[in-house]
C-alpha cells in the first residue's frame, strides 16, 4: 500500500479535467438545450521539476547528508587550519550518518508503529539474517485483531516475539512462577494473548506444511528491569527486550535451510501483513 503525502495530493488536485465551453455567434439559435460533447479531449501532463524531485524523501536525505558533511568539513578545517583534514572529517561524518540511518531504518513505517519497542527488537533480529534467520514483521492472525510483532524462522526453530514497552517506574515481578505483574497490574491477559497468537500461527503453518511446526511464544519487555534472564510463565517465555536475539540463538539446531525457506514462505501466506503490503 503506497503512501501519498499532502504535497502530492495538492499537486494531483490541479490535474482536473478541462471544462469545455461552446461559443456561438450572437443570435444563433441552438438545436438542443444542452451543448454536444466535445469531439476530442486532452489530459494535461505535469512535468517533473527540480523542486518536486528535491521534496522526495531520498533526495532530502541525500541533501541533509551533504550539508552535514560540508558543515563538518568547514568547521574542522577551520579549527585545525588544514582543509584536507576538514574534508576527511566531512567524509567520515557522512559515512557515520549513513550507517546510523541504515541501522535505525525499519520495514514497518513509523505511522504504523505503536512504540519504539518493535523497532528495537527488529534491529536485533536484522543481525540474525547472516546466520540464516528470516523474519516477518507485524503479521495478522486471520479473523482477529491480534498480531504477531515478529515471526522468526531459523536454524533453531520458529518463534513469535511480541515487543512490549512498559512503564519503567513500575517493577516487573512474578508470583509462584505462574503470575506476571507489572506493578499492581496482572499481565495474565497479555500472556494468554501471546500464547494464543503463537498457537494459531502454529496451526496455520502446520496445516499448510503437512507436518507439525511449533511456534514458541515470547514477550520482549522494554522499560522496567526484568529480574531474570528468561522465565516461562503460562507457556510464554518472558525476558528483557535486549535479550531477544540471544533467546533465539541459544538453542539446538532444528531446521535445515530448505525447511526454513519453505516455512517462511508458508508463514508469509497464511499470516497476512497487518497493514497491507507497503
Amino acid at each position: 500500500m503506497s503512501y501519498v503525502d499532502s504535497d502530492q495530493q495538492r499537486e494531483d488536485g490541479h490535474n482536473a479535467s478541462p471544462i469545455w465551453v461552446s461559443e456561438r455567434p450572437e443570435g444563433e439559435q441552438t438545436a438542443a438545450a444542452t451543448p454536444s460533447a466535445p469531439t476530442s479531449t486532452y489530459a494535461p501532463v505535469e512535468r517533473a521539476s527540480v523542486r518536486t524531485l528535491l521534496r522526495q524523501p531520498r533526495f532530502r536525505r541525500l541533501r541533509n547528508r551533504v550539508l552535514l558533511a560540508l558543515g563538518v568539513a568547514v568547521a574542522v578545517g577551520f579549527l585545525v587550519g588544514d582543509w584536507r583534514v576538514g574534508v576527511s572529517a566531512g567524509v567520515v561524518a557522512a559515512i557515520l550518518e549513513s550507517v546510523y540511518r541504515a541501522r535505525s531504518h525499519s520495514s514497518v513505517p513509523a505511522w504504523r508503529r505503536s512504540s519504539v519497542a518493535e523497532r528495537r527488537t527488529e534491529a536485533q533480529l536484522r543481525k540474525l539474517e547472516r546466520s540464516g534467520y528470516r523474519t516477518l514483521h507485524a503479521r495478522a492472525i486471520p479473523g482477529s485483531e491480534a498480531q504477531i510483532d515478529h515471526l522468526v524462522v531459523g536454524p533453531t526453530g520458529v518463534y513469535a516475539v511480541d515487543s512490549e514497552k512498559w512503564d519503567k517506574r513500575l517493577p516487573v515481578r512474578v508470583q509462584m512462577g505462574k503470575k506476571l505483574f507489572h506493578g499492581p497490574f496482572d499481565m495474565k491477559p497479555r500472556l494468554t494473548e501471546a500464547k494464543w497468537e503463537a498457537s494459531q500461527a502454529s496451526e496455520l503453518i502446520t496445516k499448510a506444511y503437512g507436518r507439525e511446526i511449533t511456534v514458541v511464544p515470547s514477550l520482549a519487555i522494554y522499560g522496567p528491569a526484568v529480574p531474570w534472564k528468561v522465565m516461562t510463565i503460562r507457556g510464554v517465555d518472558v525476558y528483557q527486550g535486549d535479550r531477544a536475539r540471544r533467546w533465539i540463538t541459544k538453542r539446538e539446531r532444528a531446521l535445515t535451510e530448505t525447511e526454513i525457506n519453505k516455512i517462511y514462505d508458508i508463514a508469509a501466506q497464511v499470516l497476512p501483513p497487518r497493514y497491507g503490503e507497503g
